[in-house]
């Protein structure tokens, strides 16, 4: 997720830059003096509470406020991230956010400020007070609001700058170079986003070959555990003689191998933009397992990718990969064949359901030419991409 807090007095423009934030990036829109004023036009019991203090110019309780920003992010489970436009206002309030960040499993990226001139902002609220016939406008509230900002709100900028997220920018001039200004900002400083691909789809279905090429051409790291069990097995290891057994009949090898070997593969790539795994999770176990192993390391999977054949299809490629140098043990008996086949239906089709209720599910067609395969493979990752970032 990408969590912005749009910071600033009164005037500065964050309205305006706020629109242009939501549209590039996608983001729930938190902003909780247009909330309270929609509290207030509906006459609710939450606005008549509030509407006197924001006439006055005051600050609603923290309490109010929890309760209608949990409200709005309740309402948008799979957004991509939050724009914070008038929270928080206070250090109390800064410790608030980081705790309602903390239970989505996430943390404010950056903390952006526009620095607008006193004089500069009691023209443009005098100007606003014209056209938007808002009463928390007129000049006697507007000292008000100014002051109440200067002794309660700038102490918020203390509070993020000690963390290192806490950046000015200047709120004078064009809105398309102030707009510009802050998405550097945003760019430099946002975390790293990564994509997790899962590939799964019947024996045969092209998940190897496929695997390696999607993760070439979009700069990630291909994990297959088949090619490491097989590795393993080459080099005579202990991990090796384990699996051998497993491996032979086309059975799933006992979970704290792969899990002990995908760790490796991990640690060992700490620059990593995201990783391909072909061959885990085969089961909903494994599917668990490789939630935690990705989190552990501040990780998640971005997509599963079902590669769709016809079980007939899939018999043939097996079969006809036995005459290869690419053969495998259990390619060369036909109910071996059956059995993984059977296998996947029973214990790995699961894995697709649990996917698709995360809304994760992707799936191509597995016939034609590789490349072809490989096209639509390499615009659904484009896809995943599109919708997580």
């Amino acid at each position: 997720m990408l969590n912005i807090a749009l910071f600033g007095p009164p005037g500065a423009g964050k309205g305006t830059q706020s629109e242009k934030l939501l549209k590039k990036y996608n983001l729930t829109y938190i902003s909780t003096g247009d909330m309270l004023r929609s509290e207030i036009a509906e006459g609710s019991p939450l606005g008549l509470e509030a509407k006197s203090i924001i006439a006055r110019g005051g600050l609603v309780s923290d309490e109010l406020i929890v309760r209608i920003i949990e409200k709005k992010i309740k309402k948008n489970p799979n957004s991509k991230g939050i724009l914070f436009d008038g929270f928080p206002r206070t250090t109390v309030q800064a410790y608030i956010l980081e705790g309602l960040l903390l239970k989505l499993n996430t943390s404010l990226d950056c903390m952006v400020s526009l620095e607008v001139p006193q004089k500069e902002l009691i023209q443009r609220l005098l100007l606003r007070a014209k056209t938007s016939g808002r009463s928390d406008d007129s000049l006697e509230v507007i000292k008000v609001r100014l002051k109440e900002y200067d002794e309660k709100t700038k102490p918020v900028a203390d509070f993020y700058d000690k963390r290192g997220k806490y950046f000015k920018v200047n709120g004078v001039g064009k809105i398309d170079d102030i707009f510009d200004n802050i998405v550097d900002v945003i760019e430099a400083n946002r975390k790293k986003e990564f994509t997790n691909i899962v590939l799964l789809g019947k024996p045969g279905s092209g998940k190897g070959t496929q695997g390696k090429m999607l993760a070439d051409k979009h700069n990630l790291v291909y994990i297959s555990t088949g090619k490491l069990l097989r590795k393993e097995i080459a080099d005579g290891t202990a991990i090796g003689r384990q699996v051998a057994p497993f491996m032979e009949k086309g059975e799933i090898v006992p979970d704290e191998i792969p899990i002990k070997l995908i760790e490796q593969q991990l640690e060992a790539n700490p620059q990593a933009n995201g990783f391909v795994f072909k061959g885990f999770p085969r089961t909903i176990v494994q599917a668990y397992i490789l939630d935690g192993l990705l989190k552990r390391v501040g990780m998640s999977v971005s997509g599963m990718i079902e590669i769709r054949l016809p079980t007939l299809k899939a018999i043939k490629r097996l079969s006809a990969r036995a005459k290869t140098d690419r053969k495998r043990a259990y390619d060369e008996r036909t109910e071996l064949i059956v059995h993984r086949l059977e296998q996947y239906e029973e214990k790995t089709v699961p894995v697709i359901d649990y996917y698709k209720k995360q809304k994760k599910f992707y799936s191509v067609k597995g016939e034609g030419t590789e490349k072809e395969v490989f096209d639509r493979l390499s615009e659904m990752v484009e896809e995943i991409n599109k919708s997580n970032y």
